[in-house]
């Protein structure tokens, strides 16, 4: 949790430190966009001698969403990270983990055509804390913790950008190594592990990302992701499939309402559709500076 709150506020006085420049900036700078979220989500709910019965609980969600783009002449540089924690206290329960996500990516192009860019990148997928079975008790079994799983790409290909709400990138050479760092869960078929005592698995194939928001209204955007991997060396029937979805109601300045929907297939965790959705409304600060590619009469196109 202290991970997150200090790269939160990090990067909040990093963006706010940008706006507020009086003094020309060179060249460089110019080229950078920042777009940014900062949320902290509450909810709560309280009983007392209620027939139609009920738990008092209240929980809570922060996170940070941003992506802070380099773009001039032929060079385009994306980075994204997205963090995210999230606990729910229920009398009688006790505490309960509701969110929990480390999403690290980076991707570097060279302009070959158009919008089209020979491109490299990396990314790095894990979470903060354990995870646990039975609704996340942490009296049942571990199912899951910091590094186990952690999911590192690392690949070549090709990235398509026609304006600021779309990205593509195909890699048709992409390195995925799956991480079981929690000797506990160093099991044969744990994540895909061969043996008992593995710690890691290697994996060489396909890479397919994409990011697409789109305006439904003023101040309501849906921010959607997806990707597809194989590996060619082992079973490439097998799908890797995930898509996250965020809508964002914006109900003032710095108050919005959340609703979020995951879903992952992956035959190495568990033979099933995976799905998480969250709902929340509090306190959020965006962050929107920097060069646009739509303020780029060079750059425009369709939106």
């Amino acid at each position: 949790m202290k991970k997150l709150l200090f790269a939160s506020l990090f990067l909040t006085v990093l963006a706010k430190a940008q706006d507020n420049k009086e003094v020309a900036v060179a060249d460089s700078t110019k080229a950078w966009s920042i777009v940014g979220q900062n949320t902290l989500m509450l909810n709560q709910a309280a009983f007392s001698n209620w027939v139609g019965g009920g738990a008092n609980n209240v929980g809570w969600i922060a996170g940070v969403n941003y992506n802070m783009t380099y773009e001039k002449d032929k060079d385009l540089w994306e980075n994204i990270v997205i963090l995210g924690y999230g606990m729910n206290n229920t009398k009688g329960l006790g505490n309960r983990k509701t969110q929990d996500i480390i999403n690290l990516s980076t991707n570097y192009g060279r302009q070959i055509s158009g919008h089209w860019y020979a491109s490299v990148g990396a990314s790095l997928l894990t979470q903060f804390s354990a995870g646990y079975e039975d609704g996340n008790n942490p009296d049942a079994k571990k199912i899951s913790n910091f590094m186990a799983p952690g999911y590192v790409n690392v690949g070549a290909g090709f990235t398509y950008k026609p304006n600021d709400n779309f990205t593509m990138s195909l890699r048709p050479a992409n390195a995925r190594w799956t991480f079981v760092g929690d000797k506990d869960l160093q099991l044969a078929g744990n994540y895909g592990l061969k043996h008992d005592g593995d710690s890691s698995l290697f994996q060489f194939g396909f890479l397919g990302t994409a990011q697409y928001k789109l305006q439904i209204m003023e101040n309501i955007s849906l921010m959607n992701s997806a990707s597809v991997f194989s590996n060619y060396l082992d079973h490439p029937e097998r799908l890797v499939l995930s898509y996250g979805g965020v809508l964002n109601m914006k109900i003032n300045k710095y108050i919005s309402s959340l609703i979020t929907l995951d879903l992952i297939y992956d035959h190495n965790q568990i033979k099933k559709t995976q799905l998480k959705q969250t709902l929340g409304i509090g306190l959020a600060y965006n962050i929107d500076n920097g060069v646009k590619r739509s303020d780029r009469k060079d750059n425009q196109t369709w939106k």
